[in-house]
C-alpha cells in the first residue's frame, strides 16, 4: 500500500471509531508494522490533521475535520451502491426514492475509472419480495421519531383483533417483507412492534414523550440485542 492510501485509511479508521484506536489495532489493519502507524500518526498530526492520543492509550479524530466527499475505493463504492440497492427495494416510497437519487448522484460524481464498480456492480441484492402496501406514511412516522412526539394507532394484529395503542416511536424497521414500527407501547409498557400494513389508523400527536428519542432508542436496542436467537 502507498503511503498516500495508508495515510487516508488511518484517517478513515479513526473517523469510523467513536472510541480510541490504538497503533496495534491500526497497524493490524492496514498489514502494517506500529512503527509505521506511529509515523504517520506523526506525518497526520504534522499536516495539522487534528488526532489526539499517545502511543499506549490510543488515537481518536476530533470534530470537525472531514475530507472530500466520495474519495471512495471499489469496494466502498461497490458497498455503498449495495445499500442503497437494498433500501430501493425495500424501503418506503420517500427513501426508495432517495436510495436512488443516491445512485445517481454518485455515477455523477466518481472519477470515470470507478463507475463500472457502480453500472456493471460484482455485488447485488436478490429482488425484493413483494411488500404489503403501508397504511401509514413512513415518512411522517420518520418526521415524528425524530421530533421525539407520540403517535396514536388503531391497529390490528394477525389474528385480526384491533386495538388502540399510544406509542412513544423509536425506529422504522425494514424487513425482507415488511416494514414495522417499533416503540413504547404506554398500554403494556414495554417495547412493541407494529407491521406498517396493519395499521387501521394512526393520528400524529403533538405531544412529546418524556425520554430523549436517542436514550430511547438505546435502550431498546440494548433489550433487542439480549433477545434469544429464533
Amino acid at each position: 500500500m502507498r503511503r498516500a492510501d495508508r495515510l487516508f485509511q488511518i484517517v478513515q479508521i479513526l473517523r469510523r471509531s467513536s472510541r480510541p484506536v490504538t497503533a496495534a489495532a491500526i497497524a493490524e489493519e492496514l498489514e502494517t508494522s506500529k512503527r509505521s502507524v506511529y509515523r504517520d500518526i506523526a506525518a497526520l498530526i504534522g499536516q495539522r490533521v487534528p488526532i489526539r492520543g499517545e502511543a499506549g492509550f490510543g488515537y481518536v479524530l476530533e470534530g470537525g475535520f472531514d475530507l472530500p466527499p466520495l474519495m471512495l475505493t471499489a469496494d466502498e463504492l461497490e458497498a455503498a451502491v449495495l445499500g442503497a440497492q437494498w433500501v430501493a427495494g425495500h424501503g418506503d416510497q420517500a427513501l426508495a426514492r432517495a436510495a436512488q437519487d443516491l445512485i445517481a448522484k454518485i455515477a455523477a460524481a466518481v472519477p470515470e475509472r470507478l463507475r463500472p464498480h457502480l453500472l456493471d456492480a460484482s455485488a447485488r441484492t436478490p429482488p425484493a419480495f413483494a411488500i404489503p402496501a403501508d397504511q401509514v406514511d413512513a415518512g411522517q412516522v420518520r418526521a415524528w421519531i425524530r421530533s421525539g412526539r407520540k403517535i396514536a394507532l388503531a391497529y390490528r394484529d394477525a389474528e385480526d383483533r384491533l386495538s388502540e395503542r399510544v406509542i412513544w416511536p423509536v425506529v422504522v424497521g425494514y424487513m425482507e417483507a415488511s416494514r414495522l414500527l417499533i416503540g413504547w407501547c404506554e398500554l403494556r409498557q414495554d417495547f412493541r412492534s407494529f407491521r406498517l400494513d396493519r395499521v387501521v389508523e394512526a393520528r400524529f400527536l403533538d405531544e412529546r414523550f418524556p425520554a430523549r428519542p436517542a436514550a430511547l432508542r438505546a435502550e431498546w436496542l440494548a433489550q433487542w440485542r439480549e433477545m434469544p436467537p429464533d
